[in-house]
């Protein structure tokens, strides 16, 4: 899988499939996409590699573990996701990929936090938290 942000300066590319891709609710992904959820997938980083420069914003995740989003900082595109420094895992919005039809949620979490107006489309498994 490959892809980037709007205007191109920040690139990656995937070497395996995700470990975990879905959907999430909680009010940080709704803020951060300005969209009733955010379109993830998870992917071990020495299966990944990027390019370009990005900006980060970090904040305190409702599991109290620390979030981090990193945007490219000319376009504003939010394209990669971790952990605390130390995290063995990125994270890639699904709509930063070159061909998003390749994206393939498994479930939707967070679902307590989930507006009346973002209604999920077809029969996924749904966690009102985050799943054991």
């Amino acid at each position: 899988m490959k892809g980037g942000c709007l205007c191109g300066s920040v690139r990656y590319e995937t070497v395996a499939a995700p470990l975990y891709s879905g959907f999430c609710h909680c009010r940080d992904c709704q803020k951060a996409t300005g969209t009733g959820h955010s379109c993830y997938m998870i992917f071990g980083r020495s299966d990944f590699s990027w390019s370009g420069d990005v900006r980060s914003y970090a904040v305190t995740a409702e599991s109290g573990q620390p979030s981090l989003r990193h945007f490219c900082p000319t376009c504003g595109t939010i394209v990669l996701g971790s952990g605390a420094d130390g995290d063995d895992r990125w994270t890639i919005y699904a709509g930063t990929l070159d061909d998003p039809s390749e994206f393939a949620p498994q479930d939707a979490i967070m679902t307590r936090s989930r507006q009346p107006w973002d209604h999920m489309a077809g029969n996924l498994p749904e966690f009102e938290g985050m799943p054991e």
